[in-house]
């Protein structure tokens, strides 16, 4: 492998950050701080004589620059109709920007704090939040982005871990076993759906990439926009037993449905997204293992224990995906 593969950001040092971003004619004042993101890299850079700005520096090789572009045309998209998400700043070279090798991105800085998901009132703001998105995302199709299918989230991932090495030798075959019976329980969720639509989505819609304010939320970080079911963007905002989790659905949908019809036949899937998402989280790490960020960050990954629960938890998702979905209240 090249070192930009074993180490894609081991020559981002500040002084190339601050090259990069003074490249597009802003001064830096020389304050950096490190934000969380594994996947790529990203920055809060002070400049001189105007509020600080994101940075984010692209993972080299996991998009292509016209997937990224096509991202950042959604997000603007959304933001031309003041729904509150954080778009690239669009300089003469255009958003996606190149220095050093690196491609990036600048956004406005928007702060916030972690949403109270267990409060109603906040579920229907991010339910209409949603059905917002969701009415525009259905005007038209990603040319590019990849679909969330079974194919890529749960066969590919599925076959990555097996040559990777991680899972030990004395649980492979259980392991395998399980993963099998968890992506048939998959597609017989799909069956059942039947035909839901297809949809622009954020794709990663979880409690981290959404930030709450006075004012209301705001989505940020785009970078696993895609093509799925609507319920893609709903279903990691719920947590609890099936009771608990339909209330939540229940206020979350009487949001959504004030801007966007909500396909029922999509709440078949919600236990299958579930266990597509094990699979394919797993496999992430086992892809990025060589970024030393990722085993300072998971290092229970590299463990028996962890794949024993893996199996447990896979095992869970084959019984839960034979249950009869989630039911609406009202």
């Amino acid at each position: 492998m090249t070192s930009t593969a074993l180490m894609p950001f081991a020559r981002l040092e500040p002084e190339l950050i601050f090259d990069a971003i003074e490249s597009t004619g802003l001064r830096c004042d020389g304050r950096l701080q490190v934000l969380n993101s594994f996947e790529n890299r990203v920055y809060q850079v002070g400049l001189e004589e105007a509020p600080p700005l994101i940075a984010k520096f692209y993972r080299p090789g996991r998009w292509s620059d016209a997937e990224i572009v096509e991202e950042h045309a959604f997000v603007a998209e959304l933001a031309e109709r003041e729904i509150p998400v954080v778009a690239a700043l669009s300089f003469a070279r255009g958003s996606l920007l190149q220095h050093a090798d690196f491609r990036f991105a600048l956004f406005p800085r928007r702060g916030g704090r972690t949403p109270e998901l267990d409060d109603p009132e906040v579920l229907k703001w991010l339910g209409r939040f949603l059905g917002r998105i969701h009415a525009v995302g259905a005007l038209s199709p990603f040319a590019l982005r990849p679909k969330l299918d079974v194919a890529r989230f749960g066969d590919e991932p599925r076959d990555a871990l097996m040559r990777s090495g991680f899972i030990p030798p004395e649980l492979l075959e259980t392991w395998r076993s399980v993963v099998d019976q968890a992506l048939d329980g998959v597609r017989r969720c799909f069956d059942r759906a039947g035909d839901v639509a297809s949809i622009r989505l954020h794709g990663d819609c979880h409690a981290g990439n959404l930030l709450w304010t006075d004012a209301g939320p705001h989505f940020v970080d785009f970078d696993d926009a895609r093509t799925g079911p609507a319920i893609q963007d709903l279903w990691m905002l719920l947590s609890g037993d099936a009771p608990a989790m339909a209330g939540q659905l229940d206020h979350l949908i009487e949001g959504y449905e004030q801007f966007c019809d909500f396909d029922t036949r999509g709440l078949h899937l919600v236990e299958a997204l579930r266990s597509l998402r094990l699979i394919h989280y797993a496999a992430w790490i086992a892809r990025r293992w060589h970024d030393p960020a990722f085993p300072a960050a998971f290092s229970w990954f590299d463990t028996p224990r962890y794949w024993q629960d893996q199996i447990l938890a896979l095992r869970e998702q084959v019984a839960l995906m034979d249950e009869s979905p989630l039911v609406r209240r009202f």
